[in-house]
């Protein structure tokens, strides 16, 4: 019976590492059937995790100069409905993979582009400014974050946003309801509904 069941605890840890990658995906603001998830997998990851890459070169040769790039590459992806790896991979690198284009970006991940650049902005601040500790501090935990959106697709800054904005529904709604009941227990609203 123990080896049945240890059968079968790798397929059903996979299916919820799936699952659990798909909800990911969702908050970012794919809407993407399983197929689809699969087929795009790598081109997904491909913009993230070439600024990975980048990142971690800027931040081992402490150059401010190639952290400032990034930053207009993170402005630009973050504006428009493309990142520019995007692109490089839809017109490029998928032929090669055999793979299909990638969609626009939905607004959460472009969203989540544009604190990216924030971050990147100031690191390369602080990197010109010669106060690299920090900038290395701050530069590992960006790496983190983008490591951690390009191999689970858990991104950080789309999910404390989808958090804010369940919030801020949650609120709209308890306030709509809130609304009538004020209403009719206010005194002589009993004559006003007569």
């Amino acid at each position: 019976m123990a080896t049945l069941q240890s059968a079968h605890a790798p397929r059903l840890d996979q299916a919820r590492l799936g699952a659990w990658m798909r909800g990911n995906l969702t908050t970012q603001g794919y809407c993407l059937s399983d197929d689809e998830r699969r087929r795009l997998s790598l081109g997904l990851r491909f913009s993230t995790g070439t600024c990975l890459l980048l990142v971690i070169t800027a931040l081992a040769l402490e150059s401010s100069a190639v952290m400032f790039a990034l930053s207009g590459v993170g402005l630009v992806a973050g504006l428009a409905s493309r990142h520019p790896f995007d692109l490089v991979w839809n017109y490029g690198v998928r032929h090669v993979a055999g793979a299909p284009a990638l969609p626009p970006n939905p607004t959460p991940r472009r969203h989540a582009f544009k604190v990216a650049t924030v971050w990147l902005l100031g690191v390369a601040g602080l990197l010109a400014a010669g106060l690299t500790a920090i900038a290395l501090v701050l530069g590992g935990l960006l790496v983190a974050a983008c490591a951690t959106v390009t191999a689970l697709n858990f991104c950080i800054p789309s999910e404390l946003l989808g958090l804010w904005e369940r919030r801020m529904a949650r609120t709209e709604a308890d306030a709509t309801d809130e609304a009538p009941r004020r209403m009719s227990s206010q005194p002589g609203s009993e004559r006003r509904s007569q």
